[in-house]
């Protein structure tokens, strides 16, 4: 399922690749790894982008922040100046929550 809460900004073209690539890898790994039968990707507008991404598989257990998936999603994010953070799930499942400000620094880090 995806869900948008409200009406979105116009988003800078990094933050338009980033959620899209964090929202991918995540629905994948919710099939690839978690055996997941449902998935739900939403995104909310405001000061940032938030995408989150639920789903009803194993949960995300010990490999939290392992693996090149979940390891590319936390690094989308902090090169906009945000975050991803993975959670389990009351009742099982993961949750993916990916903030990414919507004014991007055109300067790189350590520029």
């Amino acid at each position: 399922d995806v869900a948008v809460d409200g009406p979105l900004p116009q988003l800078p073209a990094a933050v338009e690749v980033a959620a899209y690539r964090i929202g991918t890898e995540a629905m994948m790994n919710a099939v690839r790894h978690a055996g997941a039968a449902r998935c739900t990707l939403r995104l909310v507008g405001g000061t940032d982008l938030t995408v989150v991404v639920e789903d009803d598989g194993r949960g995300i257990g010990d490999t939290r922040g392992s693996g090149v998936g979940l390891s590319s999603m936390h690094e989308r994010a902090a090169e906009l100046g945000g975050e991803c953070r993975f959670e389990a799930r009351p009742g099982g499942g993961t949750r993916i929550v990916a903030r990414l400000p919507l004014v991007v620094d055109p300067q790189p880090a350590g520029a």
